[in-house]
């Protein structure tokens, strides 16, 4: 897999999709740490969501990081690459229920649900911020240090955002198919395959990444047209 000088245009290009990316996929991570601090003190809940963002953020990099080495196995990053796409279609098509998360009365039970919970929940985020990352280091922990805290915080303003404009989310999804794809073409077993072909390459991650999208796009009105449907028969009795 090719490697991006440090500080260059490449950098902060990948630098800026690793950020974009863990915006688009933590949303469900912010709403986990607030249902498991909402019921302590408003005082207490502050120190709940600082301890266990600091916890789960020292995993979610540790975690990144190994990926990062791992994807040096063979198939390893095509492997990744092919899950990714699952998880860019994943993020237009999912409905999460979030209700399953128990709430935490006491501190440190709600530190240790936000930091379990997050780690139960981010192996989307990790693989699609290894990938993006270019085998870079410096990258994954930059982006996570800047991208987490404006998650956990600004978490509210970003779900509405994407409430008020779909295309945020079909922007991500189309960043992490683009990711995805990029990961398969730069397998090294795969290498022989695309490197001498850089049109079937580019046609190969324009393919994937049309894919995700009309997959997505599907799913969301199917799932549209059964809550109408069930929206219906709650009506009529």
């Amino acid at each position: 897999m090719t490697t991006v000088e440090l500080f260059s245009t490449a950098f902060f290009i990948a630098l800026i999709n690793i950020i974009f990316i863990d915006l688009i996929l933590a949303g469900d991570n912010a709403i986990v740490i607030g249902m498991a601090a909402r019921k302590l003190p408003p005082h207490v809940q502050k120190k709940a969501i600082m301890f266990g963002t600091a916890g789960a953020v020292f995993i979610r990099i540790t975690a990144t990081l190994i990926v990062v080495w791992l994807l040096k196995i063979p198939w390893l990053l095509a492997i990744a690459g092919t899950m990714l796409v699952y998880i860019a279609y994943k993020v237009l098509a999912d409905a999460s229920d979030h209700e399953t998360i128990e709430a935490k009365d006491s501190l440190w039970a709600a530190v240790r649900t936000i930091v379990i919970a997050d780690a139960a929940m981010g192996l989307d985020n990790v693989i699609a911020v290894a990938g993006a990352s270019q085998q870079h280091t410096i990258l994954v922990v930059i982006g996570l240090l800047i991208s987490v805290p404006i998650v956990i915080w600004g978490s509210t303003l970003f779900i509405k955002l994407l409430g008020r404009f779909p295309w945020i989310a079909y922007a991500g999804s189309a960043v992490l198919a683009y990711t995805a794809s990029h990961m398969i073409t730069e397998e090294p077993h795969l290498l022989p395959f695309f490197a001498d072909k850089p049109i079937l390459r580019y046609l190969f991650i324009v393919i994937v990444i049309i894919g995700v999208l009309c997959a997505g796009y599907a799913a969301k009105q199917r799932q549209r047209e059964h809550n109408d449907n069930r929206q219906s028969r709650q009506a009529a009795r």
